[in-house]
């Protein structure tokens, strides 16, 4: 399967590479973007460049699909996105992202969740997209039911991060929710 590039009104979505590392551990490093990420801050670029490579391997292997999210602007990789525990055999996958803390709350990580969606349910075909996400993250929250999640119930301690246990929502959307909500 060829990389499948993406584009939005204001995003390429492409895929990640090694000449990524720096703005992938940029972002990554950063506490608050990893607050309700499900893993601790980076320390290393090295945690960079293994994330990368599993994101590498995994699109290889059909089991995940990440994409950076690029300014069409300026052509800064700002944060990513992407399908988790893709099957394509059962049709579902988990949507996953981060974006920098400098663009929070315009609308970017939206647009890019909204054509993931539509390369998901119209290009994959799949049935089912899922949303593992912490009860504080509110503005994560509010994004995925703005756009048609809906709640499914709380896994407890479910996340183990900075040593301790944390609940997390799931959601779903699916894909004849999906298309109603386009017309």
């Amino acid at each position: 399967m060829k990389f499948p590039f993406l584009k939005t009104n204001r995003l390429k979505l492409i895929e990640i590479t090694h000449q990524h590392v720096e703005s992938i551990f940029e972002i990554l490093s950063l506490n608050e973007v990893t607050r309700y990420y499900g893993t601790n801050p980076f320390m290393l670029q090295s945690e960079a460049t293994n994330l990368i490579d599993m994101f590498g391997k995994n699109f290889r292997e059909k089991r995940g699909i990440r994409w950076g999210m690029v300014l069409k602007e300026n052509q800064k990789l700002i944060g990513t996105l992407g399908l988790n525990g893709l099957q394509l055999g059962n049709k579902r996958a988990e949507i996953g992202y981060e974006i920098h803390p400098l663009y929070w709350r315009n609308g970017l990580t939206s647009e890019a969740v909204k054509e993931v969606l539509r390369y998901s349910f119209e290009e994959l075909d799949l049935h089912r997209m899922g949303a593992i996400v912490y009860p504080e993250n509110i503005a994560s929250l509010n994004l995925l039911e703005k756009i048609g999640f809906a709640k499914e119930g709380l896994l407890r301690g479910y996340m183990h991060q900075n040593n301790q246990f944390h609940d997390t929502y799931v959601l779903s959307l699916l894909k004849p929710e999906w298309v109603k909500r386009q017309k």
